[in-house]
């Protein structure tokens, strides 16, 4: 996404790890993970919660990951021969077709932030890496200030909440999936984090 401002520096350390929690998922989803990306997922440790549990499974799952199998695992996810095995798109979750009325609102939504499409980019913006990114920014300010929490709960709840755990929950039992299985359990742990986060505050 195209950005209007560098991220400000005065976000809470707990908003920080938020973001830096999104913006990984987002990283994972939008291509197949790389050696680096690999080496740094197997470093990972957690603690005794469902995220915690999922982000260690992470860690062993990319620990024995090489590039080449990652590479294919994505492709049988994502892109297949004509379609993979998921289509890991909000209008396609929430209608069953492509292209439909949630990525017009979602348009409409991210023109009002003065949030655009990078030029390179030609993934429809209601992908879900791309909704990783953008809750990340709104977090950090990478769009201009840090969204209020009631900004980010707007946002979270009309284009987030309504289909992303579900897509993880799939992602998770996916016949095609073994580090992108786990990848599906830090998403949903995640998800279930913020929704309550956000319904407490």
């Amino acid at each position: 996404m195209n950005t209007a401002a560098a991220p400000r520096m005065d976000v809470s350390p707990e908003d920080r790890l938020r973001a830096d929690l999104y913006n990984y998922l987002g990283v994972l989803l939008a291509a197949p993970a790389d050696e680096m990306t690999l080496a740094q997922s197997a470093g990972l440790t957690g603690d005794d919660t469902d995220l915690g549990r999922a982000i260690s499974r992470l860690a062993e799952c990319a620990s024995t990951s090489r590039p080449k199998d990652v590479i294919r695992e994505f492709n049988a996810l994502f892109i297949g021969l004509g379609r993979g095995e998921l289509l890991p798109y909000a209008s396609y979750y929430l209608t069953g077709f492509l292209n439909e009325k949630p990525l017009a609102t979602l348009r409409n939504d991210l023109a009002a932030r003065r949030i655009s499409r990078a030029p390179n980019v030609y993934e429809p913006e209601d992908n879900i890496a791309t909704m990783m990114e953008v809750m990340a920014g709104l977090i950090v300010g990478r769009f201009g200030d840090p969204a209020p929490l009631s900004d980010q709960r707007v946002f979270f709840n009309r284009h987030v909440a309504p289909w992303a755990g579900h897509f993880f929950a799939d992602l998770e039992k996916a016949k095609n999936a073994m580090l992108y299985s786990a990848v599906g359990s830090v998403g949903r742990a995640l998800m279930d984090i913020e929704r309550e986060s956000f319904r407490l505050a």
